[in-house]
């Protein structure tokens, strides 16, 4: 029985099968294909069953972690959508919140809607803040309505009616009759995508996923129908930003749920590593090709946001509080207009690629910098790409003479600047919230993440580095030993007081129901079900709130309704004291939101163990030239990754080399590998 987790990267595509049975695990890497995800996959597929020897009859399930929904929102590459809304609030996207996008920079603008204002139409309705009709909706202003969407030509509409989260009849009744007479158009309901209140946000989303729904309900369908041919006994799992799995379909309705859901998968797999190597606490390095995403997991937990930003418009969906700079094997070195040479956020992606990929590619890029240094071999992939180190010479050479200095100053230049880049990051999530780095451990993953995870550590003095045993493919173990996930959500504004269960208890009972019916249609049984109930909770006037845990339940959802809420007092009061530095017990608080997140546990989890090797290290396959520092190189010996047990150790300079990535060990740092095969990297 095999679990394939395969993640579409911006250069390469990744696979990742695990047999459930005995824990026997195949990898492969393949180049991505942007102009169409779905042929990497599947060719990738082929070449994966026809290496590892798997029938295809023995996949149980494929779980896909997609760029796809991010691109087409970034490139905008979307639909012609309308918006219908009612009376008054076509502008509402507009006007948003009055904040400017950068507060120092005056003529910076918030992107325009995704539909034009031409294309936004209002209906005569109007519900009411306590979920009650002010203004009916009537027959005529459907008819009407619908008239004006049809002459539009709009290939998706979004629904978006003033509090329709407390009574969502309206927008229903409008989706049927579109439906009935514009038979292909694509729908999306504020009160479903987003069943929250705050209008802006709540309109943003929804209108974000009605602009991807006919891409990605394309894309969905042309994978699935093709993954169904070539094994018709698997099921097809699509990775969500939150990280779990949902459905082909429920990607098809939701496909704003997957913007980060490349980026959610490494930190279910760097998590699921992390606990097999005991360290709890951990900063996540995930360098790719085109940028790092970076993210601090607590107590082997990452942290959950609901308010983001995607390719530049706000989005409130649950999705982990990942911070992404553009950092990657494939940035480019430039120069702006203060004369600075910078690096990234612009890319040179999987086509063209880096100049030493010779694949036309000129501009002298991250990968290009690291050949020059040694740190790079001259093939990738197990030989399957060569690289040429006289393109890359030549595409550095321009920047090297403009600067003045060797070209392998200049290289070196060049990985110190996008470290820094990555190092801002990691500040982000960890300094600026309180957190000392210093704390944690720094796990180094993606196609990079490895090489410069030593340089990044240095600077912020960070002492342990723990690099999985499939660092550039880990995004695509973490869809492997990915849960089944589904959030429900419902505003419902109440005093926090003696009273507040009774007051809920209907809200919570319909939330588990709805549960209840998710873990049956998906099949999930017994002790294999997780329920985790929280509150989104404030002080009275506060304009924000904080998201509380209340319980978590294992098998059947049954809620003792009689229980108290008083424990989430003193989480919330610890809660709020850790993000604004104080609380108070005098003031009122109350809750927002319930939510409720389903999970169905994976049967993938397995920990082989391995045999301690307590001789001497393994023999280096080689040695060459390496540039630790910008002005001398070291003899340096390589080693091979698959020569590497359980005990043995080394010291640096080391160069680890392996399929999918390759570990710089410094001068003076020591490696040991784990039992689980992760290298436990001292820096030194």
């Amino acid at each position: 029985m095999w679990f394939i987790g395969v993640d579409v990267g911006g250069t390469f595509t990744d696979f990742h099968a695990m047999n459930i049975s005995d824990g026997r695990v195949f990898l492969h890497k393949t180049p991505s294909t942007p102009n169409d995800p779905s042929l990497a996959i599947m060719t990738g597929l082929d070449s994966l069953l026809e290496k590892s020897g798997i029938d295809v009859g023995e996949i149980v399930r494929l779980a896909h972690g997609t760029t796809v929904a991010t691109n087409a929102l970034i490139q905008r590459r979307g639909a012609r959508v309308a918006v219908i809304t009612t009376e008054g609030f076509k502008d509402l996207l507009e006007i948003g919140r009055q904040i400017r996008p950068k507060m120092y920079d005056l003529k910076a603008d918030n992107p325009l809607p995704l539909s034009e204002r031409h294309m936004r139409f209002e209906i005569a309705e109007r519900v009411g803040s306590k979920g009650e009709v002010i203004k009916p909706l009537s027959t005529n202003a459907i008819s009407d309505i619908i008239q004006r969407v049809k002459a539009s030509n709009a290939e998706a509409c979004a629904v978006c009616l003033l509090f329709s989260f407390l009574m969502p009849e309206h927008e229903k009744k409008i989706r049927e009759e579109l439906s009935m007479n514009i038979p292909n158009l694509q729908i999306s309901l504020s009160a479903e995508v987003q069943p929250e209140f705050r209008e802006y946000e709540r309109f943003s989303t929804t209108l974000l996923n009605a602009y991807l729904q006919p891409v990605i309900g394309e894309y969905m369908r042309k994978l699935g129908k093709k993954f169904k041919e070539k094994a018709p006994n698997a099921r097809l799992g699509i990775n969500q930003s939150s990280g779990g799995l949902m459905s082909v379909e429920r990607a098809e309705a939701m496909p704003i749920r997957t913007a980060l859901s490349g980026p959610a998968a490494g930190t279910v797999g760097a998590i699921y590593q992390a606990k097999l190597g005991e360290r709890a606490n951990i900063i996540t390095l995930d360098m790719g090709g085109t940028s790092a995403d970076v993210a601090l997991i607590q107590n082997y937990e990452s942290g959950i946001g609901y308010d983001r930003v995607v390719a530049d418009f706000p989005v409130r969906l649950p999705m982990i509080d990942i911070h992404t700079v553009g950092a990657g094997g494939g940035s480019v070195a430039w120069f702006d207009k203060d004369n600075l040479m910078k690096v990234g956020p612009l890319s040179a992606g999987a086509e063209p690629g880096p100049a030493c990929y010779s694949r036309g590619g000129k501009q002298a890029t991250v990968s290009d910098a690291n050949l020059i240094l040694g740190r790079l071999p001259d093939k990738l992939i197990g030989g399957a790409m060569s690289l040429d180190i006289a393109k890359a010479e030549t595409a550095i050479l321009p920047i090297a003479e403009r600067l003045e200095f060797s070209i392998e100053r200049t290289a070196h230049g060049i990985i110190g600047i996008v470290v820094s880049n990555m190092v801002r990051a990691i500040r982000a999530v960890s300094i600026e919230r309180g957190h000392d780095p210093r704390d944690f451990s720094l796990m180094a993953f993606g196609g990079a993440g490895a090489l410069h995870a030593a340089d990044v550590a240095k600077e912020l003095d960070m002492s342990e580095i723990i690099v999985p045993p499939s660092p550039g493919i880990l995004c695509a173990q973490g869809l492997v030993v990915s849960d089944l996930k589904e959030d429900f959500v419902v505003t419902r504004r109440v005093p926090y007081n003696r009273n507040t269960i009774q007051n809920i208890q209907k809200d919570l009972k319909g939330l588990v129901s709805r549960a209840e019916q998710w873990f049956q249609e998906e099949g999930i049984m017994g002790e294999d079900r997780i329920t985790r109930i929280s509150f989104d909770m404030r002080y009275v006037r506060q304009n924000f709130e904080l998201t509380i845990p209340w319980i978590e339940l294992s098998g059947p959802p049954i809620l003792d309704y009689s229980s108290s809420l008083e424990v989430l007092t003193g989480r919330f009061y610890e809660q709020h004291e850790k993000t604004y530095g104080h609380f108070t017990e005098k003031d009122p608080i109350e809750i927002v939101n319930i939510r409720l997140m389903a999970l169905g546990r994976s049967s993938a989890e397995i920990n082989p163990v391995s045999e301690e090797h307590l001789n001497n290290s393994p023999h280096p396959i080689s040695q060459r030239s390496v540039w630790f520092e910008p002005n001398k190189p070291s003899k340096t010996p390589i080693y091979s990754r698959g020569d590497l047990r359980f005990g043995h150790a080394l010291v640096g300079p080391a160069i680890i080399e392996q399929l999918d990535a390759v570990t710089v060990i410094f001068p003076g740092d020591t490696v040991k590998v784990d039992s689980s095969g992760n290298l436990i990297i001292k820096v030194k």
